[in-house]
């Protein structure tokens, strides 16, 4: 049970922490620090405390039923690799939120930077936990989102916004794939349970899907750990502030590309095509990023486009599908998150004491930092691969993979000569880091005067440096069981001989690794006099931009092709807009039926005159409605109230007073709502200068022959569904499980809240957004000086006034209006107390959570009639954004509640109570659920008529133009 909690536990406390720091006022940075270090200690305790059990290649699991017919549960995984991974996101975000405490400017808002980097900490454990397919997506595309939040954090800065916006297009690009490759594979093994899949790997690779499924999988791994030619989005990263690129670039977000293909490893690896695409496209990005990297003149820059050629060293090791190999790969992914956060906070260190990271004006820190040279030149030996340094030892295991024979003479050849060459790059922008930086003579012209950090802020580097030394020592020790237990989870128990000895004699690994020292060191010499002209960028490669052909490509899309979409679909008119819409939707339905719908059977026996009579009042109410709607819009909405209103008596001849209920006070409050914003609308046309044949214009009959084809179809569509012979269909087995199953004997509510609970779970959720939707737009929106009629205008004016002095002098709308209001402020009580009887009576009589919302709704409209939105306001003081969110988290928490007693997400539970004078009741948890839809629609329903509302005050106030209205809308909105 531990063992549950405590996985559970690692993905939810990130989140936890992030909502409670995000709360936190701007200054509070000490109090938002201190909460993010707790989180990180906590996270790294949990991680240790799991090791004995992950030690004995043990899988732990904890598994939550979402949607088990589907093989969609929420399954938490942890194995050697992904307790790696999760020891190195929580150690080094512990380290880094220490770090961030000094560097983070009180000027800054620090709170939200915390807590996007907690948010961003839980995705990324989300996603190395995750033990399902689909989860792992999720998460991925969670740590894209993060990450473009993080980068763009100086939103300010233009750098960042652009930095920001390449990251998550590239990235989001990838995630998509990502996302259709794991359809796919899980499609070939029949499961999304990632342990399965992990056992299936002769099923994949021989499936005739392998090939795309594996291309799709390896783009999204490309992009996010910024290989070639996707590697662009990493540089550009930089101007995200140090802490975050000391996190993301080092130990999390470019790791998540390579733990994909080491976690895939098993099922992927060991076919020809996976060893030349993922060899030499890592091979490429490890030569073309030290390259890169010799020629930056920012510091931030050298280090990105170091960790470019490292990310490729590994993806260069995970291709090349040999036991050893992927033994080499992950240790230098724990290599590598150490020196370069470490190198990366002591670029910050110097940026924050100097005022610059430009490396043509630092020169001779060593002097005025000693502490910080000192460590960053530790750091950047190990980043080079000198020996006693944990660098030294995974680069001498990625060369003897390198000088293995391989009867191909290209692999046998290229192989160790672009490692050797590689190696030397790294060489010398390490070197260069170091002597341009530390050494020669101090410069003049720095912002600042240099001097140490305060000793906290050094303290995060002083241990990883100690940890890329102990590494270096004495491996065998330090990181010998973690890295056996890592791969012993992707390899299984036959682990291939390696040795972690700092010693292996004279051999081929070791001249490699003098040469490339050797060589190193030469290519910097030859190069100084190149690199002193102060020329920023590589040269010979300048057509290989990657940010160049990114912008073009961007502007292609979104300037030149959605320009010509524009042009042929898009239009100033809504209603154009609305005859697309309808047309495909037609289109969609026709496509699919079009092999027929079965045998009709046209019968008017059962068809009393009555309903007749009601059906052709609500078609004439419909045709009248849309003849018109352009000259008489008060006239066409209440015709459209006509036709709902005998779409309501439809509903209720034939037996469905749910649905009659709905239907009828939906028409109630939408009515109101269009009624308000009627005013917005431009001047109407009156008849008599219409020429009557434009009636039948090409646009009006095209608009008459969709609205034909939309109805006629759904009648169809409806008609043979309820006439067709289907005695074991899924109406028999509602009517037969809705009791015994549900708890209620109301079928349709039992449905929503139970056998169809995601379905309004998902509905309540788009409801809300529309809402937050509706008002952002509005609490903006300005209506045109012509949109509203001179008389119109100085009406509403006058309306305006009088709510403003009967507000003030708190008298009722006028005395004209005063017995109508005194009864919507009596009727408010009745309204309320029948909301909360239509809600608890529909599990078993009709009602339900959203007939009793806007039954609720239709009580506070009524109170805006009778006093304004300042009655509302003042006196209930309902706050409609609260309401949303306080209904979506009861709905979601009465789901996860089924998880507590081992049943999938939204089971119900229902029991008959004793209750004291009621007697004995039934009582079922979807009476929770139905309460959260109650409160989720009240809220959104309110949001709105409070914005639409407010814009009825703006339209004619004259401070309208100032910024009163917009604190009015956000007063009733708060």
């Amino acid at each position: 049970m531990f063992e549950h909690a405590s996985l559970l536990f690692l993905v939810l406390l990130p989140f936890l922490g992030s909502i409670v720091v995000a709360f936190l006022p701007t200054r509070a940075r000490g109090i938002a620090a201190a909460i993010s270090g707790i989180v990180a200690i906590a996270l790294t305790a949990l991680a240790v405390l799991s090791y004995g059990d992950v030690a004995g290649e043990r899988v732990l699991r904890s598994e939550l039923q979402w949607l088990p017919q589907l093989g969609l549960n929420v399954i938490i995984r942890m194995d050697g690799l992904s307790w790696l991974f999760t020891t190195m996101i929580a150690s080094i975000g512990g380290l880094v939120v220490l770090y961030a405490r000094y560097y983070m400017s009180a000027k800054d808002p620090v709170p939200r930077f915390f807590a996007l980097l907690l948010a961003f900490m839980g995705a990324m454990l989300g996603m190395v936990l995750s033990g399902n397919l689909i989860q792992l997506v999720l998460f991925w595309e969670l740590t894209s989102i993060f990450s473009f939040l993080l980068i763009g954090y100086w939103h300010q800065n233009a750098a960042a916004r652009d930095g920001a916006r390449m990251a998550l297009v590239i990235t989001g690009t990838g995630g998509l794939a990502l996302f259709a490759g794991m359809l796919l594979l899980g499609h070939m093994v029949g499961s999304f349970d990632l342990d399965v899949v992990l056992a299936s790997g002769d099923i994949v690779r021989t499936h005739p899907l392998y090939t795309p499924t594996l291309v799709l999988i390896l783009l999204a791994a490309f992009t996010k750990s910024a290989q070639f030619p996707f590697h662009f989005w990493l540089p550009r990263a930089m101007a995200a502030p140090t802490p975050v690129s000391a996190y993301l670039h080092s130990a999390t977000m470019v790791k998540a590309g390579v733990f994909l293909l080491a976690l895939l490893w098993p099922v992927l690896a060991g076919t020809p095509i996976w060893f030349w695409i993922v060899t030499y496209v890592g091979l490429a990005t490890l030569l073309l990023g030290a390259y890169s990297a010799i020629f930056q003149q920012d510091l931030k820059g050298v280090l990105a486009y170091s960790t470019v050629s490292h990310l490729g060293l590994i993806v260069t090791l995970l291709g090349m599908s040999t036991p050893l190999a992927l033994v080499a790969a992950v240790f230098h992914i724990a290599n590598h998150a150490t020196f370069k956060a470490s190198l990366f906070m002591a670029a910050g260190i110097i940026d924050h004491e100097t005022g610059t990271r430009d490396i043509r004006r630092l020169g001779g820190l060593a002097r005025f930092m000693p502490a910080t040279a000192t460590l960053a030149i530790v750091a950047s030996a190990a980043m080079a691969g000198v020996p006693l340094l944990n660098g030294f030892l995974s680069k001498e295991m990625f060369f003897s993979e390198t000088a293995l024979r391989n009867p191909i003479p290209f692999v046998d050849v290229s192989l160790p000569v672009v490692a050797i060459i590689a190696g030397a790059f790294a060489v010398t922008y390490s070197l260069r880091f170091i002597l341009k930086v530390f050494f020669g003579p101090p410069s003049t012209d720095l912002d600042r005067t240099p001097h140490e950090p305060p000793a906290l802020m050094r303290r995060p580097i002083e241990i990883l440096v100690l940890a890329c030394l102990l590494v270096g020592i004495i491996p065998a020790i330090t990181i010998g069981p973690f890295l056996a237990t890592a791969v012993s989870s992707v390899l299984g128990p036959d682990l291939p001989y390696y040795s972690l000895a700092v010693w292996h004699g004279l051999n081929m690994p070791l001249l490699m690794s003098v040469v490339a020292l050797g060589g190193g060191v030469l290519l910097y010499v030859l190069l100084r006099p190149y690199l002193a002209r102060g020329i920023d960028g590589p040269p010979f490669i300048a057509h290989l931009a990657g940010p160049r052909i990114f912008e073009r490509l961007l502007i292609l899309l979104s300037v030149k092709w959605a320009k010509s979409l524009e042009r042929l679909l898009g239009t100033r008119r809504l209603q154009p807009q609305l005859a697309i819409l309808v047309a495909v939707a037609i289109l969609a339905a026709v496509t699919p039926t079009l092999a027929g719908v079965g045998p009709l059977r046209f019968s008017f026996a059962g068809v009393e005159p009555g309903l007749v009579l009601v059906w052709i009042v609500g078609m004439a109410c419909a045709v009248g409605a849309a003849t018109q709607a352009k000259y008489h819009r008060l006239a066409a909405l209440m015709l459209m109230g006509g036709a709902g209103l005998a779409t309501s008596v439809t509903f209720v001849w034939y037996s469905a007073p749910d649905l009659a209920l709905t239907q009828l006070l939906v028409e109630v409050v939408t009515t109101i709502l269009i009624l308000l914003g009627l005013r917005w609308l431009p001047k109407r046309f009156e008849d008599a200068g219409i020429d009557p044949l434009r009636k039948f214009s090409p646009r009006r009959l095209r608009d008459l022959a969709l609205a034909i084809m939309a109805g006629a179809g759904m009648a169809l569509l409806s008609y043979a569904v309820m006439t067709r012979d289907a005695p074991d269909g899924i109406a028999r087995f509602f009517l037969d499980n809705a009791y015994s199953e549900g708890g209620g004997r109301n079928v349709v509510n039992v449905i929503l809240v139970d056998f169809r609970g995601f379905d309004t779970l998902g509905e309540i959720t788009v409801l809300g957004i529309v809402a937050l939707t509706t008002y952002a737009l509005l609490r903006r929106f300005r209506p045109a000086a012509d949109s509203i009629p001179r008389p119109e205008q100085q009406r509403i004016q006058s309306e305006v006034e009088v709510e403003r002095a009967d507000h003030e002098e708190g008298t009722i709308l006028s005395d004209f209006l005063f017995v109508p209001a005194v009864i919507m402020r009596w009727l408010f009580p009745a309204i309320v107390t029948l909301a909360a009887f239509l809600l608890l009576r529909g599990h078993d009589l009709p009602g339900g959570g959203f007939i009793a919302g806007i039954t609720m709704a239709i009580g506070f409209i009524l109170q805006y009639l009778a006093g304004g939105t300042r009655w509302v306001e003042d006196r209930l003081r309902i706050l409609p954004v609260y309401w949303i969110a306080a209904g979506l988290l009861l709905a979601l928490a009465t789901g996860a509640g089924a998880w507590l007693f081992g049943v999938p997400f939204l089971t119900t539970y229902f029991q008959y109570a004793d209750l004291p004078v009621l007697g004995r009741l039934p009582v079922a948890s979807a009476l929770l659920f139905d309460l959260g839809v109650f409160v989720l629609v009240v809220g959104a329903t309110v949001l709105i008529l409070v914005a639409i509302a407010h814009q009825s005050l703006r339209a004619a106030s004259p401070r309208a133009k100032g910024a009163s209205g917009s604190a009015d809308a956000s007063r009733g909105a708060s």
